[in-house]
């Protein structure tokens, strides 16, 4: 299997996040740089955003970020990175951050961690990519979510092999380095659909 040189992680820029959070966050940063991989992520210099890309930097990594111009006018971009995209919108964002990537990881978030989440999972269950997918669950954070999609299978309104493509763990180093040579599902259509 080939390694994965760019790991896209999303992850919230809020400063009031637990202690923990930031803790998980410069773990990964940390275990990013130990696989020899280098960073995408939002750009910004502010919550486990910046802790984020703080670790990789002091540890010797390379951090790209990629910023709509709204939040770079705002002065919240960081401003030591390998390489800063500004873009004009979200949507921009997010489409930047999948060319440049090998493999995305989600840590903890708000709501726009959960739909760059959700968007680059229904990419991959629509054929779309085959680029791994990790979620890190700290102290219990994504345990709904794996519930869901659990029970989302259940309902069968999810088909089990789609489940396959959220890969989760609880332990940064292992769940980064697994990334960094698995192999995620590829789908050529949705399952169970007829050929029309």
């Amino acid at each position: 299997m080939s390694e994965r040189a760019h790991l896209c992680v999303f992850l919230g820029s809020s400063n009031r996040a637990a202690p923990v959070y930031f803790e998980a966050a410069r773990a990964v940063g940390a275990a990013l740089v130990e696989n020899g991989l280098s960073l995408v992520y939002g750009g910004a210099k502010v919550g486990l955003m910046g802790a984020l890309a703080d670790a990789v930097l002091a540890a010797g990594g390379e951090a790209r970020g990629v910023i709509p111009r709204q939040l770079f006018d705002k002065e919240v971009a960081h401003e030591g990175l390998t390489e800063l995209h500004v873009v004009d919108s979200m949507h921009e964002r997010k489409v930047k951050m999948y060319e440049i990537s090998d493999a995305f990881l989600a840590l903890p978030g708000g709501f726009g961690t959960f739909e760059e989440l959700f968007e680059i999972t229904t990419w991959a269950q629509l054929g779309m990519h085959q680029k791994p997918i990790g979620v890190l669950d700290v102290n219990g954070y994504y345990a709904p979510l794996r519930a869901l999609a659990d029970g989302a299978v259940d309902a069968g309104l999810v088909a089990a092999e789609h489940r396959q493509i959220l890969l989760f763990g609880e332990d940064p180093a292992s769940l980064v380095a697994q990334l960094k040579t698995h192999q995620a599902p590829h789908f050529d259509k949705l399952i169970g659909r007829e050929e029309t």
